[in-house]
């Protein structure tokens, strides 16, 4: 079997509402698609959501890394040899993580679709479901409270509130959420390295009412011992496991990490480790140090979560699954590539990662 045609295409997915986090606010993403056929007539498809803050990487970056060196390198080639593709495109495309994240979902899916299996089965299935959180971003304790209750209406079982501005202001609105869905409702917390180390002690006491269940990336991705010193400093007084995120998007980063003293989990996108192959990499660096993962998501359409829910499935590390990026956007192609029935995420029992681009 040979690749014998690539496409990769961009495509501007609107959002009902802009989305705020702690550096940046939104009210659109544009995601790069990227179908690989192969000489048998099986194609793969492969989506690259980038977020320039945590991998440098734009959508035109994106674009031109897979036109200008990672098409060229695939055609011709065997997909079936995908540890050795993503070696070498490792190099090739060094610092795009996310470029590389959609040839290796495309690798992945003609794979799984060659053996007649869904991924999460072709990968080794671990479950076949798995809860996952929905976020509200920074929003005022009213609006936050008033999204919470929505959600929860809806049947989801688990929220995660974004903060790192103001840190009075964020232990207000988690623990007015408390209040409002009681205390069945998982609740999480993503600062985006907003805090410092002090302000991350502060938040953990203040918010310890609220019973979170895991705080995210409260500091700067380069302090790599600070997420040690909070957590031994207060987090584990008040049981909130400290994660990183934006401070591991490879297996290299997270053996640094664990040198420095290590995270109580990591929150592990395919779009910021390179695809599936690099992050069960991670996962396996993080299993060893028995740190449970997230597997997590950017603003990414359907066919993005759904390869992500298929790794989730496979791995018994995963503690936490975060995959709600496509849920609030109009106009996804790929939106049904995942099914979500009251807060739990499916995926679609086709071969492959089980979409198709008609």
């Amino acid at each position: 079997m040979k690749i014998v045609r690539c496409e990769a295409w961009p495509f501007k997915l609107e959002l009902e509402e802009p989305f705020t986090i702690a550096y940046s606010s939104i009210d659109h993403a544009v995601n790069v698609f990227l179908r690989i056929e192969t000489d048998q007539g099986l194609m793969g498809f492969g989506c690259a959501a980038p977020d320039e803050e945590v991998t440098g990487e734009t959508d035109q970056t994106i674009l031109s890394a897979l036109q200008e060196t990672a098409i060229p390198a695939l055609e011709g080639r065997d997909p079936s040899f995908i540890p050795k593709i993503i070696t070498e495109l490792e190099k090739e495309l060094a610092g795009q993580p996310t470029a590389l994240a959609a040839v290796d979902m495309a690798l992945y899916d003609i794979a799984a679709k060659q053996a007649g299996l869904p991924l999460y089965k072709y990968l080794g299935a671990y479950r076949d479901s798995i809860a996952t959180s929905v976020t509200i971003g920074i929003e005022t304790p009213e609006n936050t409270v008033a999204k919470a209750l929505a959600w929860k209406e809806r049947g989801f079982i688990s929220l995660k509130l974004k903060g790192g501005k103001k840190v009075d202001e964020d232990i207000e609105r988690c623990r007015k959420v408390r209040e409002a869905v009681g205390p069945d409702m998982e609740l999480r917390f993503d600062a985006n390295q907003g805090f410092s180390r002090e302000e991350t002690i502060q938040f953990i006491q203040g918010v310890a009412p609220a019973g979170l269940s895991v705080l995210e990336q409260p500091i700067d991705k380069r302090d790599l011992t600070g997420l040690r010193v909070v957590s031994d400093s207060g987090a584990m007084t008040y049981r909130i496991p400290v994660m990183a995120d934006e401070a591991v998007l490879s297996p290299e980063d997270a053996a640094a990490f664990e040198r420095a003293g290590g995270a109580d989990a990591y929150n592990i996108k395919l779009a910021k480790s390179g695809g599936l192959y690099r992050a069960a990499e991670i996962d396996a660096i993080a299993r060893a140090a028995a740190a449970p993962t997230m597997i997590g998501c950017m603003d990414e359409a359907g066919l993005g979560v759904a390869a992500g829910l298929h790794f989730a499935l496979s791995r018994p590390n995963v503690a936490y699954a975060d995959l709600d990026g496509h849920l609030e956007f109009t106009n996804d192609p790929s939106y049904h590539a995942v099914r979500i029935d009251r807060g739990i995420v499916y995926p679609l029992e086709t071969p492959g990662i089980g979409f198709e681009f008609t």
